[in-house]
């Protein structure tokens, strides 16, 4: 799952005046309960990938094994796999199982230790993002049934990006929805706006990318992506490329109640 559009307009407020301050660090909070909540789900991946003028598609049931995610393709371009590609699928699924259930425990944390990394340097970004922009409450809406606060954010003026990936802040603007309920997003858009460049290659984000996340409550208090797309536009050293990346998630289920959860347990091997 793309992290960067999930996170791209979280904290960013904090300094903010009045109620809209409340409203960001509210949905801060609620956006912190969704982060820890995730891992605890299984859902179905719907990836579309256009790189080149080729598009591909892949839809997978994304599983928690062991502490840490396992995708199984259930679909490619839309068409179920055949009896011999599920038969493989399910040969695969059984195989990463009974590999992890029996790995060390040295092999098992360094595995679970970089699903982790990935997931906090996630984190790492939306809190180095409470100084990035400035929001401006510019109305009220009603968004799939609920009601909601709507934001404006744009670079906050004198911001010096703490790390590479939070230098494409300094060249973004977006909106926030925020439901009034519960404080949770129910749609978040970004666009770069000024070309915005990386390294020594002088690789640049250009304008025309463009992010765009919507979510919905899987739970009581739980909210999860449903959808997310990337329309990326890049150089580097001045060849232009466009890619676009769409995600959608359905069929969140607690990881109790997954196709995983009926696979019998191993114990665990220490070598």
């Amino acid at each position: 799952m793309q992290v960067l559009g999930i996170l791209i307009l979280a904290g960013a407020a904090q300094a903010a005046p009045g109620d809209v301050r409340a409203i960001i660090q509210r949905s801060v909070a609620a956006n912190e309960m969704d982060w820890k909540a995730a891992p605890n789900y299984a859902f179905v991946e719907r990836d579309v990938e256009v790189k080149g003028g080729r598009q591909t598609t892949k839809t997978y049931q994304v599983l928690m094994i062991e502490g840490s995610q396992y995708n199984k393709v259930i679909a490619i371009n839309d068409k179920p796999l055949s009896a011999a590609q599920q038969a493989q699928e399910a040969k695969k699924l059984q195989q990463e199982i009974a590999h992890r259930h029996g790995e060390s425990s040295g092999a098992r944390a360094k595995r679970v230790a970089k699903y982790n990394r990935e997931r906090q340097q996630d984190r790492a970004l939306l809190q180095e993002m409470a100084n990035a922009f400035d929001f401006k409450l510019v109305g009220d809406q009603k968004v799939n049934g609920r009601e909601v606060w709507v934001l404006d954010a744009t670079p906050r003026k004198g911001y010096q990006p703490k790390s590479r990936d939070a230098k494409v802040l300094t060249g973004m603007r977006g909106k926030l929805w925020v439901d009034k309920k519960d404080y949770q997003w129910v749609k978040v858009e970004a666009e770069v706006f000024r070309p915005v460049s990386f390294g020594l290659f002088v690789a640049k984000v250009r304008v025309g990318t463009r992010l765009a996340l919507e979510q919905a409550p899987v739970s009581a208090s739980i909210w999860l992506p449903r959808h997310f797309r990337v329309d990326l536009t890049t150089s580097i050293l001045g060849f232009g490329r466009n890619s676009i990346d769409d995600e959608t998630y359905r069929d969140y289920r607690p990881n109790s109640s997954s196709a995983i959860a009926q696979v019998p347990a191993h114990k665990h091997q220490q070598h």
